[in-house]
């Protein structure tokens, strides 16, 4: 099997590396975002969902202490319907009562906003998208670029 990834390069056991931990553990808070990858995926099933096609949105947040991609899984299901609706909605794809085609080569680009908390798993902290947030009434079209957002402090969660 050929691998095709051309930046990625083998280091050798006495290489020398250069690059630091760049993750960013951010506070909670409201964040904008800009969505810099879609991929399609599967979901095998579990507990709560069937087995299902699932997107898997990185969101690309920037802050003063630097940037940090959250990846997001939405599973296409009737039972998250909701969740991704407020995607297509935060983007400004989706309009409040009207139905929408999920078209998700579109979204590649776009900005939004949203609220991140943290998460722990097996003893290490994530950060974690809890919802996608709706934009402002009459605002602009989430592909216009704007600043980055910063955290809301002291916001509690919802």
């Amino acid at each position: 099997m050929a691998y095709d990834n051309q930046d990625v390069k083998a280091l050798g056991w006495d290489d020398v590396i250069t690059k630091d931990d760049e993750f960013i553990l951010l506070p909670e808070g409201e964040y904008e975002f800009t969505v810099t990858e879609v991929e399609r995926s599967r979901y095998d099933g579990g507990e709560k969902l069937p087995p299902c096609n699932m997107a898997v949105v990185s969101c690309l947040i920037q802050t003063p202490q630097g940037d940090t991609t959250i990846k997001n899984r939405l599973f296409l299901t009737t039972a998250t319907e909701g969740i991704i609706s407020s995607f297509f909605a935060a983007v400004g794809l989706k309009k409040k009562g009207q139905p929408l085609r999920m078209e998700w080569t579109k979204v590649t680009g776009l900005r939004g906003r949203c609220k991140v908390s943290q998460r722990t798993y097996n003893g290490n902290t994530y950060n974690e998208i809890k919802r996608f947030l709706q934009p402002a009434e009459g605002g602009t079209s989430s592909a216009t670029p704007s600043a980055p957002a910063a955290p809301a402090w002291g916001a509690g969660r919802y």
